[in-house]
């Protein structure tokens, strides 16, 4: 995070503008240059922003967004989480048993998508240890533990 934030820290004055590319000039080859507007200030025929007005039937409107302005970096974060959450649903499960069978074969039964990972139990009394905290009704004890190994998890499926 301190790499990052060293990346971004000369941005972190406000007022902060969020700017949207159009989906067309975002797949334009790189290094391909924009076309100026002609004299009126009109864009040119072949220019991005004529592309995508012509695009702009079923999604091509979104490419014309105007720019956002906040005020504060709370503001823009909480801007940006709910821009990324559209056209997304979040469902929980406790267990595969809650899920019909369309949604079992998309997120874990299509061979194409799954992964099988071999577990083995080296340590029965420290495996049944973690299993005992982590399931258990020791609430407390299962807090402590996520904690203290919260920042050694290399693979984390949510």
């Amino acid at each position: 995070m301190m790499s990052k934030y060293t990346q971004i820290k000369e941005f972190l004055e406000p007022p902060f503008l969020v700017e949207f590319a159009s989906k067309v000039a975002s797949a334009a080859q790189p290094g391909a240059e924009e076309e100026e507007p002609d004299a009126e200030g009109a864009p040119s025929p072949g220019s991005a922003e004529v592309r995508a007005e012509t695009k702009a039937g079923t999604r091509g409107a979104r490419a014309l967004r105007e720019p956002v302005e906040k005020q504060t970096a709370r503001e823009l974060f909480a801007y940006i989480v709910e821009q990324g959450k559209k056209d997304y649903q979040v469902q929980r499960y406790k267990g595969l048993g809650e899920m019909t069978s369309t949604q079992l074969w998309e997120t874990t039964m299509d061979p194409e998508h799954r992964t099988l990972l071999r577990v083995k139990l080296e340590d029965l009394v420290e495996t049944n240890e973690i299993f005992t905290t982590l399931m258990g009704e020791d609430v407390e004890k299962r807090r402590k533990f996520i904690e203290d190994n919260a920042l050694d998890v290399k693979n984390l499926d949510i």
